[in-house]
């Protein structure tokens, strides 16, 4: 078994979606290669209602499959097709946007006003960017929860995982997504298998990723400036880990909670618009010019 060092630590970056939906950035919108197959992840927390609450109305996606995961408060959701519904805490939506669709989502503040969801864009791969279109809605309580007798807890949202298989099923990427809790104090090893590409997003509390034997990764700020702080990852902090098949993380003294997702890299070529990505710019202006002439729903 091999140790994944750390390839690079990073804060997620303010960013402003949307209709005015005030957000932090892990990654995404640049060259993704060290993610793939994941091309963009947000972290939309927020407990001032004025700064999330005006949402992602109407907007286009294709080639690509969303990944939503919320933790407080509700998102309504909307789209072409005729679907609707609301995604409420711990609730997760896995959208195949495929061939084209257009939806909205409206955020709502829990009681308190609280907003806390994160969003993953999967890369589709080129023989499925025009497949017809699909929502996978789970309810919180469907998805399978382990407590380890150190008190580690781990759900498991998509792939398999300690003998427990999350409930999204049929996805391209072939990704696991696991939110993980490890207490205060405690060390866990956590399997990743080697082919895959992974990273961890802390979000609570804080630790460290390394294996007592091994360097930490130097650390940056938003500015690509390194830091001193290598041991201490906390609140919003990306990590990028190289290869390997497991990886460590040491908790801090108030514990630490992150996703850990990976997925099989893709390997070709990525083309932007926005939230339409396709392999080519060619097939790029053909959406746009779809999009225009009110052809681009199948």
């Amino acid at each position: 078994m091999s140790i994944r060092p750390v390839k690079k630590v990073s804060q997620s970056e303010p960013h402003i979606e949307g209709a005015g939906v005030h957000l932090r950035r892990a990654f995404g919108f640049g060259n993704t290669t060290d993610f793939d197959p994941f091309l963009l992840f947000d972290d939309f927390r927020n407990d001032t209602p004025s700064q999330y609450l005006a949402g992602f109305p109407w907007h286009p996606h294709r080639g690509i499959e969303t990944i939503t995961y919320v933790l407080n408060g509700n998102v309504d959701h909307g789209d072409s097709l005729g679907n609707s519904g609301t995604l409420g805490a711990g609730d997760v939506q896995w959208m195949t946007a495929g061939s084209g669709i257009l939806h909205q989502e409206m955020p709502k503040g829990d009681a308190q006003g609280r907003m806390h969801g994160f969003q993953l864009w999967a890369n589709l791969p080129a023989s499925l960017k025009m497949t017809a279109p699909r929502y996978q809605d789970v309810q919180g309580r469907d998805i399978p929860e382990i407590t380890e007798d150190d008190g580690t807890r781990v759900r498991v949202v998509c792939g398999e995982f300690w003998g427990k298989k999350g409930p999204v099923e049929g996805v391209a990427a072939d990704p696991r997504y696991l939110d993980v809790w490890v207490p205060p104090g405690k060390k866990r090893v956590l399997p990743v298998e080697l082919t895959r590409h992974a990273f961890a997003y802390v979000f609570e509390g804080s630790g460290a990723f390394r294996d007592a034997s091994r360097p930490q990764a130097v650390k940056t700020d938003r500015d690509g400036h390194e830091t001193d702080d290598v041991e201490d990852i906390g609140n919003r902090s990306l990590v990028l880990f190289d290869r390997g098949d497991e990886v460590v993380v040491q908790a801090g003294e108030r514990g630490i909670r992150f996703l850990l997702i990976s997925g099989k890299p893709l390997e070709e070529p990525v083309a932007w618009y926005g939230p339409i990505v396709m392999n080519t710019e060619a097939e790029i202006r053909q959406a746009v010019s779809e999009l225009r002439s009110g052809t681009f729903i199948r």
